[in-house]
């Protein structure tokens, strides 16, 4: 990959970061990376853009800390229920999003 793609990257990151610090909701932010990552993949773009989208700006948006801090925060309340069905909706909610994305890209195109 060329040095000005690893800018590209860079850069993707940074603007999620600061869009995820503005949002400040993880769930909606990991409903709406899944939307969009699934509309990305179906999109076929070039090697270098999908990974500038998802390697950069959706893997930072998107974090995977901020999920198992969310669930983390739950472990600590003791709550064990309320960890499976949450850890499961989140799943489950986000491969359904990600689809409908997905769906929704092939239609537009």
């Amino acid at each position: 990959m060329k040095i000005k793609n690893f800018i590209y990257i860079f850069l993707a990151c940074y603007l999620a970061t600061f869009l995820r610090l503005s949002i400040d909701n993880n769930f909606i932010i990991s409903i709406i990376g899944s939307f969009f990552v699934g509309f990305i993949i179906s999109k076929r773009l070039s090697y270098s853009v999908e990974k500038i989208l998802l390697s950069g700006f959706f893997s930072c948006f998107t974090s995977f800390s901020g999920f198992i801090y969310f669930l983390y925060k739950i472990i600590n309340q003791g709550d064990w229920i309320k960890l499976i069905i949450f850890s499961n909706l989140i799943i489950i909610v986000n491969l359904f999003m990600m689809y409908f994305g997905s769906w929704i890209s092939r239609k537009i195109t």
